[in-house]
Order: C-alpha cells, then sequence, then structure tokens
C-alpha cells in the first residue's frame, strides 16, 4: 500500500502561483468513458462540468480500438451505458443495442454527448496540484501540456464543489492524500486463491523455448523481453502491474487502407523470442485475437506467448512524468507496429502469416489526426483506491455481497502477464510467462459504493469510478468499459447529490444513485 507517494505530481508544485480562473459544480479528470458519461450525467440534471484531459484524445478504449465490446455473461447494461449502445446500434440500423463498432462511430457519439454549454472539455491539461482545505478539495491547478507531455503556458485554477477521478491511472488519489496501492497483494491479505504470483496457464510458452542471446549460453544474456529476476512463490505479491498493449484498428479495404511499413526505431532483436516461438509452435498457431467489425476493420488484441502485450514495459508507467507517459505510450506503438513489420518481412514467419497480415493496412477513415493510428494505451491496471469496502475475489465469486450495491460486474477475472522469467525444468532453462490469470465465476455481481468513494477520514468530495477499491483479481473483473461508463453515471448522480444536499459523498444515500 502506498499513501502520499512522491510522485510525478510531487511536492515542487505546491508553491506554483495561479493564473486565471474557473469555476463548475463538478471537475472531471480523464476524459474516458467513465468521464464522458459522467459528464453527460450531470450535465443532464443541471450541473456544469469541466473535463481535463491529460491528452488529444477523448473517450478512452471505447474510442480507441475496443471495439469488441468486453462484457460479463448475463451482464444487463443500463442507464447512460445502455443508451450509448442503444446510439451505436442505431448507427448501424440494428434497431437495438450493439456492442460492437468502429473507433470513429464511438468517439462521433461521444462528441455528441459533450457538444452541450454546461459541459467544457480542456484536452493537452494535466493536472499539478490539488488545493484542500480540511478534508474537501477546493480547487485544482492546471496547465496545458505540449505534444511531448511537457507543462506549457500558464496555470489555471479550477474550483469546483465535487471532483471526479475517472482517469485510468489514478491520478487525482496521492493528490488527494487517498490511500492507494498498486501491483498485486499477497494472496494471503485478503483470502484470495488468484492474486499475486502465478504462472500462466493461457498465454504461455511451450516447454523448451530458450531465454539466452545464444541458445544455451547464459553468458550471452536474456533476450530482450525476458526479466532477470528469479520466480516468486505461488500467491506472493508484488509491484507488478499487468501488461499494456494496444487495441489495433486495420482494415483490408483496398480503397481505405494504407499500407503497413517499417515503423519508426525497428529493431528485429525484439522480435527473436517470438521467432523461437513460432520454430516451437504448429504453422498455423495464433498470434492475435482478431475480432471482426463492421466497416471491413478488426480489433486485434493479444494473444499467445509472444504479442500485442509489450509484458514488463510499463512498470514506471504509473507514477511517471506525461512526459514520460508519453515516451511510453511511443514504445508500445512502435513495438506493436514493429511486430506486424516483422510478420511481413522475416523469413522465419510462417507463409501463411505473412500473407494474412499483408491482407491488412491502416484505415484512412480512422484517427486522421493520429497518422490512423489509435492513440490511446490499454492501462489496464493503474492505482487502486484502497477505502472502506475492498471489493475481492469474494464478491466476483459470489461469496460475499455488497448490501450497498450501486451497479454490477460481470466478467471473469482476468489478468494478463505481468512479466518473463527464466524457470528450470528437467535440467533445461527456458521461458515463461507469469501473470496471466482467467477463472470465471458465478455471474453479475453488485459493487459496493463504499468502492467508489474514499474514506471519510481522508476525502469528503472526491468519487472514484475507475481506479475503485478493489484487490488486482478483482479489478481484473471489474475494468470493462461498460462498467467503468454505470460507475461513472453513478459518481455523477452522487456528485449531483452532494452539490444539492451540501453534505460529504460518504453521506449520499446509495439507494438514490443505483443503477
Amino acid at each position: 500500500m502506498r499513501k502520499l507517494s512522491v510522485l510525478f505530481i510531487s511536492a515542487i508544485y505546491i508553491a506554483v502561483p495561479s493564473f486565471g480562473g474557473s469555476n463548475c459544480d463538478i471537475f472531471i479528470y480523464g476524459g474516458t468513458s467513465a468521464g464522458v458519461i459522467a459528464a453527460r450525467s450531470a450535465a443532464l440534471q443541471g450541473k456544469t462540468v469541466i473535463i481535463v484531459e491529460p491528452t488529444n484524445h477523448i473517450g478512452g478504449l471505447t474510442t480507441g480500438g475496443l471495439g469488441y465490446t468486453d462484457i460479463g455473461k448475463n451482464q444487463e447494461l443500463k442507464g447512460l451505458a445502455a443508451e450509448f449502445y442503444r446510439d451505436i446500434g442505431k448507427h448501424y440500423g440494428t434497431g437495438g443495442g450493439k456492442l460492437v463498432f468502429e473507433p470513429k462511430v464511438a468517439s462521433g457519439i461521444y462528441a455528441g454527448y459533450l457538444d452541450d454549454s454546461r459541459i467544457t472539455v480542456l484536452k493537452k491539461t494535466g493536472i499539478k496540484k490539488l488545493v484542500k482545505s480540511g478534508k474537501r478539495i477546493k480547487a485544482a491547478i492546471v496547465s496545458g501540456l505540449d505534444e511531448k507531455g511537457r507543462f506549457t503556458g500558464r496555470n489555471r485554477r479550477i474550483k469546483a464543489k465535487v471532483f471526479i477521478d475517472a482517469s485510468y491511472e489514478g491520478d487525482l488519489l496521492p493528490l488527494a492524500g487517498v490511500t492507494f496501492t498498486i501491483g498485486r497483494e499477497n494472496s494471503s491479505k485478503y483470502g484470495e486463491k488468484w492474486n499475486g504470483f502465478h504462472f500462466s496457464r493461457y498465454h504461455q510458452f511451450p516447454d523448451g523455448v530458450d531465454p539466452y542471446v545464444i541458445e544455451g549460453d547464459p553468458q550471452s544474456g536474456l533476450l530482450w523481453g525476458i526479466s532477470s529476476s528469479n520466480p516468486s512463490q505461488e500467491g506472493d505479491g508484488d509491484s507488478l502491474i499487468q501488461a499494456y498493449n494496444l487495441r489495433v484498428c486495420l482494415t483490408d479495404s483496398t480503397e481505405n487502407k494504407i499500407p503497413i511499413t517499417e515503423p519508426d526505431n525497428y529493431d528485429a532483436t525484439r522480435y527473436e523470442l517470438l521467432a523461437r516461438l513460432m520454430a516451437a509452435q504448429k504453422p498455423d498457431a495464433r498470434y492475435f485475437i482478431w475480432s471482426p467489425m463492421p466497416g471491413r476493420k478488426t480489433d486485434i488484441n493479444n494473444y499467445g506467448g509472444f504479442s500485442t502485450d509489450m509484458i514488463g514495459m510499463n512498470y514506471d508507467y504509473i507514477g511517471a512524468s506525461y512526459e514520460r507517459r508519453a515516451q511510453i505510450l511511443d514504445a508500445h506503438t512502435d513495438y506493436t507496429k514493429g511486430i506486424f513489420w516483422f510478420i511481413l518481412t522475416d523469413p522465419r514467419v510462417p507463409e501463411k502469416l505473412s500473407k494474412e497480415i499483408s491482407r491488412w493496412g491502416y484505415p484512412k477513415d480512422e484517427y486522421p489526426e493520429n497518422n490512423h493510428w489509435t492513440p490511446q494505451l490499454y492501462v489496464r491496471e493503474g492505482r487502486r483506491m484502497v477505502s472502506d469496502y475492498v471489493v475481492t475475489q469474494a464478491d466476483c465469486e459470489g461469496k460475499t455481497r455488497a448490501e450497498d450495491g450501486i451497479a454490477e460486474a460481470a466478467y471473469m477475472m482476468d489478468s494478463h502477464n505481468c512479466q518473463r522469467v527464466v524457470v528450470e525444468k528437467d535440467g533445461r532453462r527456458m521461458v515463461k510467462n507469469e501473470g496471466d490469470v482467467e477463472i470465471k465465476i458465478p455471474g453479475p455481481y453488485p459493487i459496493s459504493y463504499r468502492a467508489i468513494v474514499p474514506s471519510a477520514d481522508e476525502c469528503s468530495n472526491l468519487l472514484v469510478p475507475v481506479c475503485l477499491s478493489a484487490s488486482h483479481i478483482a479489478y481484473g473483473s471489474i475494468r470493462m468499459e461498460p462498467v467503468f461508463m454505470s460507475l461513472g453515471e453513478v459518481a455523477a448522480r452522487a456528485a449531483v447529490l452532494a452539490t444539492k444536499k451540501s453534505c460529504t459523498v460518504q453521506e449520499v444515500d446509495w439507494r438514490s444513485v443505483r443503477l
């Protein structure tokens, strides 16, 4: 657990002068799906909202390439989340809700939601400090960011009655003095079988793949992407976070595609491990999840031992400066484009796979402002608040049921790999992935209202619908875009009630805000 950690938003900003100012009812940090839906909900209730988003992208993963929506079995969408998917359906003429869509369609719908005089969106804007009086946040000090993520221009002071952290990273938590954690708890902390260190059952290397630059020679060093750390014991906790990637949108439309070319900073040695994996598997083995979308497009996700997940290359992301985060995003872009180029050009790649990739290209009608490539990193896990109620494996399995449930989650407990390590088996040293967990759950379960508000003794006017209070493995079930939308709406409802009744967010009656 880390409290008031000295991270990128550090004490050097405490004395910054403020130039200019703004007032609003509700301040939202993060233009994610949760942030957009929270803003829409608050505006529909007559409240003024300012959204601060550090990047130039609005909508998070929902507009960032994750067009093949992950949703749990028997999960019922309610409220504004259901409305969003109905609006998607209307666009495609389905007559009902639709969970599969092109990024540009989702972006257009979200833009319509934000086209409201009560909502102000500040893109390319970062937060430097929260001004608190006792346990109450009074204002946020923000400033513009340049294309490299560096602060530029004068500071702006934004006063608000209630603050919502809708970011994937949870950047307001340390600034607000709210307890949070990063990484995996030891499985014994909450009595969870699936938290902590676990060798992967899925998305794993077969036995025998050599980890060294020169096969069989430890003195030659490890291949790129393999950790030198020794394996832990099953269930051990650590600060590692599951891998990030980019949900890639490609098209096979001749009229609409831009050919895949060699990316910047291409380094073929990064994919040596992929070549060895291919040599160890059948020629028709899978290396991506290739989900079809409308418009002859696809939502591509990680699959197998070596794919689009850039395992182990995100450890410093959460506590990094905006500039460093931009560099990590660029590294993920180069890495992912490099996989496609490697498959297209390396003679060791099975011919069937390289021919398949050659059919695809970057869509001309997606992300024109970013060279037709998604600008959204899939931040699968950031900080997690530690509040009066921590959602755990027991909630996911129905063994514990929150009495103050305000929305539901229903996806399996899902963690992607956290690292690659070297193990010894039958006298041979080989590479293995660690951290992937995929455990089915019985069905939908409620998320406690207490999990989206801090402890009352820490902050009285902050709501956290994305980086909520949950263990690592439970968060892996919660972290789906439809759930974030629902929690964003609940957060907005609670924020509005808190302003109307002049009470703390903890004093809001959860029954009045649940979906």
